[in-house]
């Protein structure tokens, strides 16, 4: 095998990869080994016709395709070894010569790890983050703990109200027809979770229960159904039942159910002062390391190639479908939920991915620039946390990630520590 490299614009590069005419040849008896069971020929039984025969009958590129889909992946990986240059995105190949008797040649179109030039990356000023929870964050927060633990009566003497679950018949339509999805019975909908198209749930508040109420809105223009996006329906609602939640009464008999460190209200809305701060204190970190990155990217000049970011984003695309799949839900069925193509998901994502690859290429270049290393122990204290996770000893994961995968094992870990020197050495104001 031969290489060549050829770089242009945009950190892009074309390799050109020549195999062996003896290469070829085995590939494409093999593709004929493979496949001479399949075609049949008249005078011949089925897998016994001479290869010479079949590609007299059906042309010599009968066989080209399966060598070629043979060829290429083994071929390309040993190009992206030998050629010396940090790939970043997946190639785009195409065929340059294929042809018995001669070499095989053919080109990959990749996408190479940009160059990045920092700016100020030491001493960055970002806005202080405060982290002393107000006297009204801790009351949400024990708000919200009574939420969770109060109890649901129904209610029969008076009209729904805000909050209020209220158990509904419906029904809708457009232009005097029923809608297909659009009919509903024994409901429950949680009056103000804007679970339904804005609107519905404000126009029952005030309906009794019994009543039949006509309630009327507009479908978004982005909803999903097309032939419903943007128009004006009419929903026949009867509210049968309607409950509300109780709070429990915030006194000691309370604390005592949902605490085990507090005996008096006063100790409990410590405890919580106490949990928000340390919650507060984290969270100022990410964003503090957020708003560092920010000034840090924007001063640094980097060229990231178009395909670079297509390539992330559609690995973010398979991740997704991968963490669907673990709730029981296929990518095509989320998309027919939700009215989403793959495109779309793409476009949503593509921000993210930006952020992340500009990220990346920063806090690598920073680790160069400030000789950022990773020791043995670091790396060996990162095996002994992934064991944890997996239930399996450090060495048995070191086996399974290989060479490569510890490369990469270290490479986070030396990101990491960039970040947190890059955090450590701003100034807050």
């Amino acid at each position: 095998m031969s290489l060549q490299v050829e770089k242009s614009e945009h950190n892009m590069a074309k390799l050109t990869i020549e195999v062996s005419a003896e290469e070829l040849e085995k590939a494409i008896e093999a593709a004929y080994q493979k496949n001479k069971n399949k075609i049949s020929l008249p005078g011949f039984r089925k897998g016994k016709a001479p290869r010479k025969m079949l590609e007299k009958m059906y042309g010599k590129e009968i066989f080209y395709d399966d060598a070629a889909n043979d060829l290429i992946p083994d071929a390309y990986e040993k190009a992206y070894d030998e050629c010396g240059e940090q790939i970043v995105s997946s190639p785009k190949f195409d065929l340059v010569q294929l042809e018995a008797g001669k070499p095989f040649i053919f080109t990959a179109e990749v996408a190479l790890k940009p160059p990045v030039t920092l700016g100020q990356y030491k001493g960055v000023k970002v806005d202080k983050v405060d982290t002393e929870a107000s006297e009204e964050e801790i009351t949400a927060e024990i708000d919200r703990e009574r939420e969770k633990n109060s109890r649901t009566v129904e209610v029969t003497d008076r009209a729904v109200k805000d909050g209020d679950i209220a158990t509904i018949d419906f029904e809708g339509f457009l232009n005097g027809e029923a809608f297909e999805g659009g009919k509903g019975s024994d409901y429950p909908l949680t009056i103000g979770s804007h679970a339904f198209i804005p609107g519905f749930e404000e126009a029952l508040v005030g309906v009794q229960i019994g009543q039949e109420t006509d309630v009327n809105v507009t479908f978004p223009e982005d909803y999903q159904a097309e032939e419903l996006a943007g128009k004006a329906v009419v929903f026949k609602c009867t509210v049968r039942k309607l409950q509300e939640k109780q709070l429990p009464e915030l006194d000691e008999d309370f604390v005592s159910e949902v605490s085990e460190e507090s005996d008096t209200v006063e100790e409990y809305r410590e405890e919580i002062r106490k949990k928000l701060n340390d919650r507060k204190l984290k969270e100022a970190k990410n964003i503090k390391e957020d708003a560092v990155m920010d000034v840090i990217i924007e001063q640094a000049q980097m060229d990231i190639p178009q395909a670079m970011i297509e390539t992330q984003q559609r690995q973010m695309v398979q991740d997704y479908a991968q963490r669907l799949q673990a709730q029981g839900l296929t990518m095509e069925q989320y998309m027919q939920f939700t009215g989403t193509t793959r495109e779309m998901l793409m476009n949503q994502m593509k921000p993210q991915v930006m952020r992340r690859i500009q990220s990346r290429l920063v806090l690598e270049a920073v680790a160069a620039a400030e000789n950022i290393e990773v020791t043995d122990e670091e790396i060996r204290e990162e095996l002994e946390a992934m064991g944890k996770a997996y239930q399996m000893e450090p060495e048995e994961v070191e086996k399974i990630l290989g060479k490569d995968g510890r490369s990469q094992v270290k490479e986070d870990i030396c990101v990491r520590k960039a970040a947190d020197f890059v955090v450590e050495n701003a100034e807050e104001v």
